[in-house]
């Protein structure tokens, strides 16, 4: 949200020029910033498995009766599931980042739309 005041307010001055004082506005910069960070954790999670994959290889050849090892190979198992997890999860939270932002702008409108007719505000000197 932005509180816009005079100039600054795009939608310009209410009929008769009077100032209404600070208006909220929504933005949906902060949203789609954090949808993009949300896709940019499942793009840098990608390489993760296949690097993990690269760590372990050949670890258990030649490892004979060792059973730390063994229980290297179920925790492997475990992040590469914490891994998918994660990429599905954020995936997800992108795709949700961007629905809030679509859905409030479009509230946005339609709220602002519906007060169109009714835009007249009271000026300070019509107080006293």
């Amino acid at each position: 949200m932005t509180v816009v005041r005079g100039p600054d307010d795009r939608t310009g001055p209410p009929p008769g020029g009077a100032d209404c004082g600070p208006r909220l506005r929504h933005s949906d910069g902060p949203w789609l910033r954090a949808a993009r960070g949300a896709d940019e954790l499942v793009t840098h999670l990608r390489p993760v498995q296949q690097e993990l994959g690269a760590a372990h290889q050949g670890l258990m050849e030649g490892a004979g009766r060792l059973t730390a090892l063994a229980e290297l190979a179920a925790v492997r198992e475990s992040w590469e599931r914490r891994i998918r997890a994660a990429q599905w999860e954020c995936g997800s939270l992108a795709a949700g980042l961007r629905d809030v932002a679509r859905v409030q702008g479009g509230t946005n409108e339609a709220v602002g739309s519906s007060f169109g007719p009714a835009r007249v505000c009271e000026r300070e000197e019509d107080r006293r």
